[in-house]
C-alpha cells in the first residue's frame, strides 16, 4: 500500500524488518520537520516452493527488493532491525543472511546503513521495550496518522524501525550530537562534498513541534 511518491523538502527513512522465514518488512517514511507521515510499506514473501528450490532464491528476492525501494523513493536513510542475541543459532544465521544482502544493497547505492535493537525500536514507538506485536501496529498507525491498522505485522515492524530512526535523527538535530558512523561513510562516498551535505541534511531535519 503506498501514498503519492512526491517529493517535498523532507527527510525520507526506508525501514527493513528482516525475517529468517517469514516475510521481509519494509515501510518508507517521511518528515518535514512538522509531520511525520507513511509513504509506502509491505511485506515481502518468498514462496516455499522457490526457496526449495534454490538456497539463494530468498536473499535473490530480497536484495530485488531493497534495491528497487532504494531506486523508486531515494531515501535519505536506510534503518534495519538488528539480531536478536537471545536467538538460536541457525535463526540467527538467517537473519544474517537476509541483513547482509540489505548492507550490499545499500552500499551500491551509496546509502548510510543504521541498525537498531528490537527493544529499542519497540520503546521508541510504545514506549516500552516489552511492546506486543498489536501495540506496536497501533502506535505505527497513530504516529503516522494512518487511516487503518498497518498489515502485516512484519510491515508494521519496518516502519517501527523508520520510525525509530526518525525520532533519534531529530534528537541528533536537536542537540547538535555528531554522527560520526555517518560522517564517515559520506567521506568514503562522497570526498570533499561529506561536509556540505552534513549541513544540508541538518537543515532538513527539525525537531517535531
Amino acid at each position: 500500500m503506498s501514498e503519492s511518491p512526491t517529493r517535498r523538502t523532507v527527510f525520507r527513512v526506508l525501514g527493513i524488518d528482516p525475517a529468517a522465514a517469514g516475510p521481509t518488512g519494509y515501510g518508507i517514511i517521511e518528515s518535514d520537520g512538522r509531520n511525520c507521515r507513511m509513504v509506502h510499506y509491505g511485506a515481502l514473501k518468498v514462496a516455499e516452493k522457490l526457496r526449495k528450490e534454490s538456497a539463494g532464491a530468498a536473499l535473490q528476492a530480497v536484495h530485488a527488493l531493497i534495491c528497487g525501494l532504494l531506486r523508486d523513493f531515494s531515501p535519505d536513510a536506510l534503518a534495519v532491525e538488528a539480531i536478536f542475541s537471545a536467538l538460536n543459532v541457525k535463526t540467527a544465521l538467517r537473519l544474517a543472511e537476509v541483513r547482509g544482502v540489505v548492507l550490499l544493497a545499500a552500499a551500491q547505492h551509496g546509502i548510510t546503513v543504521h541498525s537498531y535493537a528490537p527493544r529499542l525500536i519497540k520503546a521508541s514507538v510504545a514506549g516500552y521495550g516489552n511492546a506486543d506485536k498489536q501495540h506496536v501496529q497501533a502506535m505505527v498507525r497513530s504516529l503516522l496518522a494512518m487511516t487503518e491498522i498497518p498489515e502485516p505485522a512484519h510491515a508494521a515492524d519496518a516502519l517501527a524501525v523508520a520510525l525509530c530512526h526518525m525520532q533519534h535523527e531529530q534528537f541528533r538535530v536537536r542537540f547538535a550530537v555528531p554522527a560520526m558512523s555517518a560522517v564517515k561513510s559520506s567521506r568514503l562516498l562522497r570526498g570533499r562534498n561529506a561536509p556540505r551535505a552534513s549541513g544540508a541534511l541538518a537543515a532538513r531535519i527539525q525537531p517535531l513541534r
